[in-house]
C-alpha cells in the first residue's frame, strides 16, 4: 500500500528530499506547508526556482553567481582589482563579504583537488586562474581554501603554478581551525584571518 494517500504529494516529497539535509519527513513537513499555503505562494516559489536554474549566471571574470556578465563584485570600481581571493566555492564568498573585511576581488574554484573523489586540477577553476594573472594586474594572491588535507593540496598547486609570476603569494591566517569550512566559521574568526594572513610558502 502507498504511504500517501497522492501520487502528487509523493512525487513533490520525493523531490524535496533530494535536497541536501532534508529527509522524508522534513520533506513531508514542507510539502505539506506549501499545500497549506495560498496557491500564490507556491507559484512564486516554483517560478523563482525555474527562474534561478534558467536564467542565473556565472561571472565570466571570477565564477561567482551573477546576474549579469560580470557579478556586482568584480563590476564595482571601488573594488581593488590588484588582490584576488582564491576560494572553493560561491557560500565561501558569501561569507567572506559579510565580515567587510576585503575589498579585493575573487576568483571561485569551484571545488579542490581531492583525488580520492577524482577530482583533479583540471576539474576545477585553475585554468582560468592563470589567464586572468596574464591579462590582469594582481599584486597579490590570498588562499583561502578549507583548512584540511585537500584543501592543503590546493593551495600547494597554486602556489607552485603561480611562483613563475612575480605576485605576492598569502593564506588567511589559521584563526579558522583545521577541518573547518569557511562558511561555517563565525564572522569576527574569518575577518581576522584575512587581516592577518600570512605569506604561503612550501611549508605553510
Amino acid at each position: 500500500m502507498n504511504d500517501y494517500s497522492s501520487k502528487l504529494l509523493e512525487s513533490a516529497v520525493s523531490e524535496l528530499s533530494r535536497l541536501p539535509g532534508i529527509g522524508k519527513k522534513t520533506a513531508l513537513r514542507l510539502a505539506l506547508y506549501i499545500l497549506k499555503e495560498d496557491t500564490v505562494f507556491a507559484d512564486n516559489l516554483g517560478n523563482s526556482i525555474i527562474k534561478m536554474r534558467s536564467e542565473i549566471k556565472f561571472c565570466q571574470k571570477c565564477n561567482n553567481i551573477s546576474d549579469s556578465a560580470l557579478c556586482e563584485i568584480c563590476s564595482n570600481p571601488k573594488r581593488d582589482e590588484n588582490t584576488i581571493c582564491i576560494v572553493e566555492d560561491i557560500r565561501d564568498v558569501l561569507a567572506i563579504e559579510k565580515t567587510s573585511q576585503f575589498n579585493g576581488l575573487y576568483h571561485v574554484l569551484g571545488g579542490i583537488i581531492n583525488p580520492i573523489e577524482g577530482i583533479g586540477p583540471n576539474d576545477i577553476n585553475i585554468a582560468h586562474l592563470v589567464k586572468r594573472i596574464n591579462s590582469e594586474l594582481i599584486n597579490e594572491i590570498i588562499l583561502a581554501l578549507p583548512a584540511t588535507v585537500e584543501g592543503d593540496t590546493t593551495n600547494y598547486y597554486i602556489y607552485k603554478l603561480v611562483s613563475p609570476f612575480d605576485i605576492k603569494v598569502t593564506s588567511i591566517a589559521r584563526g579558522v581551525a583545521i577541518g573547518d569550512e569557511l562558511e561555517y566559521t563565525d564572522e569576527v574568526t574569518l575577518g581576522r584571518s584575512i587581516i592577518n594572513r600570512l605569506p604561503f610558502n612550501e611549508s605553510t
